[in-house]
């Protein structure tokens, strides 16, 4: 194989990924132990080659340009696969340990993955962890997240999917609610009745409601005066203060159901659930602080 890479090519990419990590040059040469005019050297030979720019540069600061941002967030990818086989060849992995970035819904988030975060900790202390809570679908490669959590997520060949549970549906409502309106008895009923919707982030457009009627499924698209978008919880803090019916995780209102402040209704139409997917690249080098809580979480859902 031929030479792609010199050590000053490789040196120059460094030294860009600290500049467009620490926000500026100076910054970046200070961490580096080099002059700053040694880093501007080095970025302008990578934008030679490139035969494009990488940052903008005024006075007062420089920024990435959009090709910079997509150049480094392949190169620190790049960059910490080298590092990694290099600590594993060198046999210091024995521990996992560096940066891991997950993406997270709110709901399962806030219910299902933090709470498992201080127990993954004690185990492995070297492994430091930052979780984006967002149902926003993100961009593995221009994020730079080792994995994510979704729901109803899609076939992507590029992508390893890993599946966490299936989460079953509940509609709920407060008594004070239910005393206003009336308990709805068939899915019917739910037309005269407040329900609150949830919009998908992606797209705008509210979610049905998902039911067994008859041992098959139903699809109802209810209809009220309120709804939410980005966060789920936001329909749940809604029919906690008597706004309407609303359905969501049974997960997410297990302590509700129990101490009586959200009842459940249509019972006899329960059953329905939507799946909930572990998703991280496919590569043959998965680093091992991947390994370790993909093999935890797998453990702790019991799947």
């Amino acid at each position: 194989m031929q030479r792609q890479f010199g050590d000053i090519l490789l040196g120059s990419i460094e030294l860009f990924c600290l500049a467009a990590e620490t926000g500026g040059f100076t910054s970046a040469a200070l961490a580096a132990g080099v002059t700053p005019a040694a880093v501007s050297r080095s970025i302008s030979r990578l934008e030679k080659r490139l035969g494009l720019r990488l940052f903008v540069r005024t006075t007062r600061s420089v920024r990435l340009t959009d090709a910079g941002r997509s150049y480094f967030a392949q190169c620190r990818q790049a960059l910490a696969q080298l590092a990694e086989a290099e600590r594993e060849v060198m046999g210091q992995q024995a521990l996992p340990s560096g940066m891991l970035r997950i993406s997270v819904p709110t709901t399962y988030g806030h219910h299902r993955i933090l709470p498992l975060l201080p127990a993954f900790r004690e185990r492995f202390p070297d492994i430091r962890l930052h979780v984006h809570l967002s149902n926003r679908n993100i961009d593995f490669v221009e994020e730079g997240y080792d994995m994510a959590v979704r729901v109803r997520a899609q076939p992507d060949s590029t992508l390893i999917a890993r599946h966490l549970e299936d989460a079953d549906l509940v509609v709920v409502a407060t008594r004070k609610y239910l005393r206003r309106a009336g308990t709805p008895r068939t899915l019917d009923d739910l037309a005269a009745h407040e329900c609150i919707q949830f919009e998908l982030p992606s797209s705008g457009r509210r979610i049905s409601w998902l039911f067994k009627e008859n041992g098959k499924d139903r699809e109802v698209f209810a209809d009220g005066a309120y709804s939410c978008s980005d966060d789920v919880l936001g329909g749940v803090t809604l029919a906690k203060s008597s706004a309407g019916l609303f359905q969501t995780y049974r997960f997410v209102v297990e302590k509700e159901l129990a101490d009586g402040s959200l009842v459940e209704v249509l019972k006899p139409f329960a059953g329905c659930s939507r799946p909930y997917t572990l998703l991280y690249p496919d590569g043959r080098h998965v680093p091992l602080r991947m390994r370790v809580f993909i093999d935890f979480l797998m453990a702790q859902r019991g799947a």
